[in-house]
Order: structure tokens, then sequence, then C-alpha cells
């Protein structure tokens, strides 16, 4: 049976304090959640921070980027290796904003999941079409492409590979997507991972993402192929977004 996966994905929010506030406040709501893996994705500068509190809880935590090379001349960016030592244990690879806003592509993707994945850190394999996209009958072919390139190097073995459906137009604009149309879209990536790793694929946990809240999150995670959800802003807040842990719960 796999374990829903609830993450964090705070984007560029929250001070060191902040993040102090934070999980100090959600240890103290969700102390052993056993049936809900959950797992933060703080700033990079909150990222020490997030790992020393969460020492000896349920909590996970990771990283919302890292660069595929493992040294080397590239300003301002954090390999995978650096995050590990942090203490990450996953990693977002193709987040839609970084495929829209820094010019990320399908190759460049790839290398992440690879490097990630050869790191022993989970990658989290973001995937989803734009709305024209969805319009013109082309939400799977994206899709598709999408897992095809950025799985591309992982041989048979998944890992601990999780794949998170956020289809960009439910992304902060506070409209989710129907639920049919998720579990529609979980469906068929459970299939492809299906043909694409055989019977390792079972254990490859899909999350749903795009404007989670506490008032839809039950909606999706109760669909038998969406494992959990990856939350953007309904995270920000650890009440709201402990309901939307408890939501999780099978």
């Amino acid at each position: 049976m796999r374990v829903p996966l609830v993450a964090a994905n705070w984007k560029m929010h929250k001070t060191v304090a902040e993040t102090r506030t934070y999980v100090e406040r959600l240890i103290g709501l969700i102390r052993s959640e056993e049936a809900v893996e959950v797992v933060l994705l703080p700033s990079f500068t909150s990222l020490p921070e997030t790992a020393r509190l969460i020492v000896g809880t349920a909590i996970s935590v990771g990283a919302q980027n890292a660069h595929p090379e493992p040294e080397g001349a590239y300003t301002g960016e954090v390999s995978v290796a650096q995050i590990a030592d942090l203490g990450a244990r996953y990693v977002l690879c193709g987040h839609s904003e970084r495929r829209r806003l820094f010019g990320e592509d399908d190759a460049l993707v790839g290398r992440k999941v690879h490097a990630a994945h050869a790191a022993g850190i989970a990658p989290i394999l973001c995937v989803g079409e734009t709305f024209d996209e969805r319009r013109g009958g082309r939400a799977w072919a994206v899709v598709e492409r999408q897992l095809d390139s950025g799985l591309a190097s992982l041989g048979e073995n998944p890992g601990g590979l999780v794949i998170a459906y956020e289809p960009v137009w439910a992304i902060g604009t506070g409209v989710a997507a129907q639920p049919s149309d998720a579990q529609e879209m979980a469906a068929r990536i459970r299939g492809w991972l299906r043909v694409r790793f055989g019977p390792g694929a079972a254990e490859i946990r899909i999350q749903y993402g795009g404007s989670v809240k506490p008032g839809n999150a039950r909606q999706f995670v109760a669909l038998p192929d969406v494992d959990g959800a990856l939350v953007g802003g309904g995270s920000l807040d650890p009440d709201v977004f402990c309901t939307i842990v408890q939501a999780a719960r099978r």
C-alpha cells in the first residue's frame, strides 16, 4: 500500500525565524502522522534550520531545486550534494515555475532527476500541461513527453521517485482541476510508469498539485491513483497545512 505524501512547497517565503515558528507549531499539531508522510520544502536559507527542528519527528525535509552538476562555476546554484549535506531527502525537479520563469527544458529537468536519484535523494518530478495545451487536446502528449524525458536516465530502478501532476493553469490561481480530470491523468501516468518500470511502478507515488486547499484536498487525495498532494499557498500556514495533511489519511 502506498503511503500518501503531502509536501509543502513554500516557494520564496519565510525567513529563518518564521521557519522556526512554523515548524515548531506544525510539530505540535501533527505529532506522529503515521498514515501520511509529510515533507517540507523550504527556501535554501531555511533548509538547515528545518532539518534541525524535525529531528526525531515524522516530518521530512527537501529542497525546491538543485543543480545537476556536482560542483563547478555555476554562480548562485546549489548542488544535489550540498542539499543532501543539509539533510534533504527530496528535491523538486521541473516545477512549472522553474520551467516557465527560468527556462528549464525537459532535458535539464531530466539531468536533475538523474543527479538526485544517483545521490540517493528522491526526485519529485513535476509534470503538467498549460490551459491552451489542455484545450487543444494535447494534455497527455505534453505530460508523456515530460515523463519520457525526465525519467530517461533512471534505468529499471525508480527508487524513491515521486511524480507530481500539476496542471499549470491551476497553480497559484485558486482554480483547481476537476477531481475526475486529476484521476484520469494520474491513471494514465500510472499506466505509463507500469510499462516503463514494470512491477516497480506499483509503489511510485503520484501527487496532485494545483490550488490544493482544506476544502478540496479530500476530493483529490481520495482518488484511487492519487497518493497525496504538492501544496503551495495552502502550506504557508501550519494550521491550514495540517488540515490538508489530515485529509490525506486513508
